[in-house]
């Protein structure tokens, strides 16, 4: 059995926040426990994306929500964090659609497009009545963007574009994708493109047989000689750099994500020691072992808290570096990856049935320490910024 969530706050947390703040992460707890939670395990089992939620997300401001203006619900940084906490507590496959919509999709059109591309799309996009991918990783370069195979060809008033993508979230159930490409007459720069997914060409097919983020479609895509107008371009992109940003939007939400899968473990955690009794009729929570994970546990996560936040009180400021993300994204996936694991061994046999949440967060955080840079790139940047020296 489940059990109902009781929030985790050793510290005093919420006392950081502004009442705004609070109201924004109620809200999008309040969502996750009468809709997801119901139906997550099912979808988890079933590889189902609970596409049925989309229209409720969009009305809630879910989408873009840290962007101003096109129907978007303008949030602060730290209250769009919060609203990614309390998805990945649900569950970080249906997190990840969020950011790919709001970071990925909605974020690089908002930055790099023309008006009339912001216009038509952006108000589109918030409310959910179209979704979209980024298709920036293929099938042989995922932490190396830059050696992309995807080239794009000006003919007259045309691009036309041939290239694969793998690990795209969304791609099968996409009307627009943001595919990034090099351009031939451009010597190779990388500039990003909104692709239609109608368009003759273009094909996504899902990916099967995953053990992790279930409730997440994860596709390929391929682009066969696929023609767009000139104004399918998006203007302001210029190289890697531009799509690199992208991914730094996406960092942000992820570092904050990662606490609520660990939230959501250590919760879960802590009240099943509370009521399995073994050894002399008393509650495991009475034991040494079982006192010294839950402890583990609650300090990480509040550290994570606190990382988190500052992040965000920097980026709302303006003065948020990529690096300051990175150690984010780095430690707190890291942190409840751990805890997913610790939260197992205190639920013993228990843990590893869909009765919990355990085992699920488990194999989803083995992709989210993965995707959006990897654990080990992550620890590079961070060392690249204390040291000056690039190891890669």
């Amino acid at each position: 059995m489940a059990f109902p969530f009781k929030g985790v706050d050793f510290i005093g947390f919420d006392a950081l926040l502004s009442e705004e703040e609070r109201l924004t992460r109620d809200t999008a707890r309040q969502f996750i426990e009468d809709n997801l939670i119901p139906i997550i395990e099912e979808c988890n089992r079933e590889g189902r994306f609970p596409r049925e939620l989309v229209p409720q997300m969009g009305q809630l401001g879910f989408f873009g929500a840290n962007l101003h203006g096109y129907g978007c619900a303008g949030m602060s940084n730290v209250e769009y964090g919060l609203v990614m906490q309390e998805f990945e507590r649900g569950d970080s496959g249906v997190r990840s659609f969020v950011s790919v919509q709001s970071a990925l999709v909605m974020y690089p059109i908002y930055t790099f497009g023309s008006d009339e591309q912001k216009d038509y799309w952006l108000p589109l996009l918030a409310r959910g009545e179209k979704l979209g991918c980024f298709g920036l990783t293929e099938p042989d370069f995922g932490s190396n963007p830059g050696g992309m195979r995807t080239r794009a060809r000006k003919v007259g008033d045309e691009y036309i574009l041939n290239g694969e993508k793998m690990w795209i979230t969304s791609g099968t159930i996409s009307d627009v994708a943001v595919i990034w490409a090099k351009v031939d007459d451009e010597d190779g720069r990388v500039r990003g493109f909104l692709v239609e997914t109608d368009r003759p060409g273009f094909s996504a097919y899902d990916v099967h047989g995953k053990w992790s983020l279930r409730a997440s479609v994860t596709s390929g895509l391929s682009l066969q000689d696929v023609h767009v107008p000139v104004s399918n371009l998006l203007p302001g992109t210029d190289g890697l750099k531009s799509a690199l940003m992208c991914l730094n939007q996406a960092r942000y939400g992820i570092g904050w994500g990662a606490i609520g899968a660990a939230m959501s473990c250590y919760d879960t955690a802590l009240q099943y020691a509370q009521v399995r009794k073994q050894f002399r009729d008393q509650p495991i929570a009475s034991h040494q072992l079982v006192q010294e994970k839950l402890t583990w546990m609650i300090t990480e996560i509040t550290k994570a808290q606190l990382l988190s936040l500052q992040v965000g009180r920097l980026k709302d400021a303006g003065k948020a570096e990529h690096q300051h993300i990175s150690m984010a994204k780095r430690n707190n996936v890291w942190m409840a990856l751990e805890c997913a694991r610790l939260a197992r061994d205190i639920l013993g046999g228990n843990g590893i049935t869909d009765d919990y949440p355990i085992m699920r967060h488990m194999m989803n955080l083995e992709s989210v320490k993965t995707y959006e840079g990897t654990h080990d790139i992550h620890t590079l940047i961070i060392g690249q910024s204390i040291t000056g020296i690039p190891a890669y």
